[in-house]
């Protein structure tokens, strides 16, 4: 998905009180006794060949493609590596 610039700007200019954060739970405490500390994993550059459909679909997605295929190959990986 895109955002215009102008859009993007309207977005940044409403005041954090005008913000509806009703459909968003608080943090509590148990909250934070189960959550995990996620450290990024650096990223190499690489070239790799894929089919131009492929390609062409996460294009379609917009800026970003490249981390999107980033993020499927992963979802793949961690879902058929052995526990």
């Amino acid at each position: 998905m895109s955002i215009s610039p102008n859009r993007l700007k309207e977005l940044q200019n409403i005041p954090d009180p005008a913000i509806d954060t009703s459909d968003i739970p608080e943090l509590d405490q148990q909250f934070w006794e189960t959550a995990k500390m996620i450290k990024p994993v650096s990223q190499e550059a690489t070239l790799i060949q894929l089919d131009k459909d492929i390609l062409d679909w996460f294009k379609s997605k917009g800026k970003g493609y490249e981390s999107l295929i980033n993020s499927a190959l992963r979802s793949y990986i961690e879902h058929n590596s052995s526990p």
